[in-house]
């Protein structure tokens, strides 16, 4: 008799639901908790993960006293099961979008309050040429975005990167200026002729990415030379509410410049030193090359990126 290949044996007897049901135990606290999530019993739900064990014939959980947590090949098969599941559930979509017109959904994860007139032209022109594609923006933080990316949640990123993932593309959409602004109530509003020392000692709000091992190291950096307290006292992921506690005055806090231009006329915004060496902040798409994409996500991209490719750099920086 023929010797069957562990591998692939493995994928020929692999239950699919057992997968499904792994994610779930992954992000879960113990296997209570994910019998409740799924509505199961706790020893059915037991029983399940000893046969995925047997069948990849790794320990997955470290169930020790006192421990639950996911060991070396846990984490490995949870990030390929997430891929699995995306992939599986966008069959429906994909089989769905097979005609002779452009059709499908595409959906955007994108950081807070992204500025950009070459995003705007391609939503623009892409309506124009497949108006009956959908389109749905979904505004979080930019590491959330890269997450909903990979686990195949979205049909690409515009965001804020710092750690690049050899399984996905990125390319530079635009680039963006950060000064420092307060608000109306803020000490140092409206006054002119300031240095970076009148900064010094005063509270600040930020993003929640403003640090050294995060997307606006840059920032962090410009904060430290300013020698703004250390204490930060709001923080957020989103810029409108950065900017809101900004001008509520809680304190100095950073912001793109040419997001808040309007902001500065109409009062409500007061830009601080540095006036000239301000940080720069590059805005990516994001991709992932191993998903297929469905027509429209696919004429989306592409226009997107053709428009980048086209229009030279110093057009795409916003300052």
């Amino acid at each position: 008799m023929e010797k069957t290949d562990p591998i692939e044996r493995l994928a020929r007897e692999l239950d699919w639901n057992l997968l499904r049901t792994f994610i779930v135990i992954a992000k879960s606290k113990s296997l209570t908790e994910a019998a409740e999530v799924l509505r199961l019993k706790q020893p059915t739900l037991s029983s399940a993960l000893k046969r995925l064990e047997s069948r990849v014939g790794k320990r997955l959980i470290d169930r020790s006293p006192g421990n639950f947590r996911l060991t070396a090949a846990g984490k490995l098969l949870e990030r390929e099961a997430i891929e699995i599941h995306g992939a599986i559930l966008r069959l429906g979509t994909l089989m769905r979008d097979v005609t002779d017109e452009v059709r499908g959904h595409v959906r955007i994860a994108m950081a807070s309050h992204v500025v950009s007139p070459l995003f705007n032209d391609t939503l623009t022109e892409f309506h124009a040429t497949h108006p009956h594609a959908t389109l749905s923006i979904d505004v979080t933080a930019s590491r959330y975005a890269i997450e909903n990316l990979t686990a195949r949640h979205a049909s690409l990123a515009v965001c804020l990167v710092h750690d690049r993932s050899p399984k996905l593309r990125y390319r530079r959409m635009f680039q963006e200026y950060f000064g420092f602004f307060c608000g109306p109530s803020h000490p140092l509003f409206g006054k002119k002729n300031l240095t970076i020392a009148d900064l010094a000692g005063h509270s600040s709000v930020s993003f929640v990415t403003d640090q050294m091992d995060d997307a606006l190291r840059p920032v962090t950096l410009m904060r430290a030379e300013a020698h703004l307290s250390d204490r930060v006292v709001g923080t957020s992921a989103h810029l409108e509410e950065v900017r809101r506690m900004i001008i509520a005055g809680l304190g100095i806090g950073p912001l793109p410049i040419h997001v808040v231009r309007r902001d500065i006329k109409d009062g409500q915004l007061w830009q601080l030193p540095p006036y000239e060496d301000v940080r720069k902040i590059d805005v990516y798409v994001v991709w992932n090359p191993k998903v297929q994409l469905n027509r429209a996500e696919q004429a989306f991209l592409e226009a997107l990126l053709a428009r980048i490719e086209r229009t030279d750099i110093s057009e795409r920086t916003y300052r």
